[in-house]
């Protein structure tokens, strides 16, 4: 374990347990991923100070043209490749369960509730989940315990299965193909040397490819 002090235990703990109270506690919030990033960057702020942003992997020399919208799309497509036609099909056919889509059917053929929830999931999940999960979850377990190889295996396996817990609502084949996803963007996060804004245009575009998918009505 590394050391830390006071300081940069209380903060992380203390922001975890509001973290934790906003998804479990009593209170339903709709953008409640918005307020967690919102908390956890002001977190940031008071335990690094001017490095609020650069300590969740916001790394502003990698924020060009070719990484955001070439490299990224053609990685978020990649992965729905594998994901649509590897990935579903063998958990489905472990789990003799299919992923529940049924949230969705709103938006088939449905152009405004299309275009409404695709800018939502662009909040709430590329940047939303990525600042927690990734920037911040990941970043603070490997703060922690360390980089070696084993500390990113542990944090990618911890952070990506409560990722993939938190995607209940599609049922256990959406949970363990949520948990492999988010451990391949894990991964890439990893590799990038914590590039979150890689990572959040990788998700937001590997979603636009699925939600365009259910809008034309497209089987996945």
């Amino acid at each position: 374990m590394n050391k830390i002090n006071l300081k940069q235990l209380l903060i992380p703990l203390f922001t975890i347990a509001i973290i934790c109270f906003i998804w479990f506690g009593p209170l339903r919030i709709t953008i409640e991923n918005i307020i967690i990033s919102v908390i956890i960057i002001i977190a940031n702020y008071i335990e690094y100070k001017g490095k609020a942003f650069s300590e969740l992997g916001f790394q502003r020399e990698k924020f060009t043209f070719k990484n955001i919208f070439v490299l990224a799309p053609l990685v978020a497509l990649g992965l729905f490749i594998f994901y649509a036609f590897v990935l579903v099909p063998g958990i489905t056919k472990l789990t003799g369960v299919p992923i529940d889509y049924s949230g969705y059917n709103q938006l088939k053929g449905n152009l405004p509730d299309f275009l409404t929830f695709l800018l939502l999931v662009w909040i709430t999940a590329g940047f939303g989940e990525e600042i927690i999960f990734r920037g911040y979850f990941m970043r603070q377990f490997m703060k922690f315990f360390g980089e070696s190889k084993v500390s990113i295996a542990l944090s990618i396996v911890l952070t990506t299965g409560f990722f993939g817990f938190m995607h209940s609502g599609q049922g256990i084949t959406g949970q363990l193909v949520t948990f492999i996803v988010g451990s391949l963007i894990a991964l890439i996060f990893y590799l990038r040397k914590y590039d979150l804004w890689f990572v959040i245009a990788v998700h937001g575009f590997f979603n636009t490819i699925a939600l365009t998918c259910i809008y034309f009505a497209i089987d996945l």
